[in-house]
């Protein structure tokens, strides 16, 4: 089945796509039309599923091993995805990693990890992707609900490395706008993935917590992405939105 999206002729990078929110990111842009890398570190299986979903709908799909926390592997992976497509027009900074806890029980070990993934790891990625990105280009990182209200204790941590890329965003947004490449980020409210299920043990606060007064859908997050993405969406950069439900109203 071939797309009639959107997207058409544009390759996409989805960072952390074999699950959750982006394997729904990496499957929507595929039915917008694009060509599709993903990139995982233990999930290979998942990963290949999304591949296949992604060949399912007429488009090139990639699954490579990149670790996001090694510097040299996020450093690389643009350039391995134009190697295999040829081109290289979104990237969607999806992987990250959640440390929560109080604030005296996160080691030194807990704070770099997730600083490298959720902070270096995506300035690096982004790094490798500038050089290819040309005009139209977009870059669209997913960032928390957390960095627009924290509800209680626990996310000193989380919250700290998700809002320090707004900062990147801004930044982005404005060192590349005059090359016509856009940088704009999601902040997901709580979604029901295998890591946050919205039947988990947690789930009845944090619906709570929302002015809906429920969980999010991947897919939801993914369409936000998707518009970011596209073509109608030239002239907004450097921005925030807020796909939360309401946690921050």
């Amino acid at each position: 089945m071939t797309s009639q999206g959107t997207m058409n002729g544009k390759v996409a990078l989805v960072t952390g796509g074999s699950r959750g929110i982006g394997a729904a990111t990496a499957l929507r842009l595929a039915r917008e039309g694009a060509d599709v890398a993903v990139t995982y570190v233990s999930g290979k299986e998942a990963a290949e599923d999304v591949v296949r979903g992604i060949e399912a709908l007429g488009r090139r799909g990639l699954a490579l091993r990149a670790d996001s926390s090694d510097a040299a592997e996020a450093g690389a992976v643009a350039d391995r995805v134009v190697a295999e497509f040829g081109r290289l027009d979104v990237l969607v900074n999806n992987a990250g990693v959640g440390v929560l806890g109080p604030l005296e029980s996160l080691s030194p070990a807990d704070v770099d990890h997730v600083l490298d993934v959720n902070v270096r790891g995506v300035f690096l990625v982004s790094r490798s992707a500038v050089p290819h990105l040309g005009d139209g280009g977009r870059i669209v990182t997913i960032g928390s609900c957390m960095t627009q209200r924290v509800p209680g204790p626990g996310g000193t941590l989380y919250a700290m490395s998700k809002s320090a890329l707004i900062g990147l965003t801004r930044a982005l947004a404005r060192e590349l706008g005059d090359r016509g490449i856009t940088a704009n980020i999601v902040h997901p409210g709580p979604v029901d993935t295998d890591m946050n299920p919205a039947d988990g043990p947690y789930a009845p606060p944090q619906s709570a917590m929302t002015a809906v007064g429920r969980f999010g859908a991947a897919d939801e997050v993914a369409s936000m992405v998707a518009y970011l993405a596209g073509s109608e969406a030239g002239y907004v950069t450097g921005a925030e939105f807020a796909v939360d439900g309401g946690h921050a109203a």
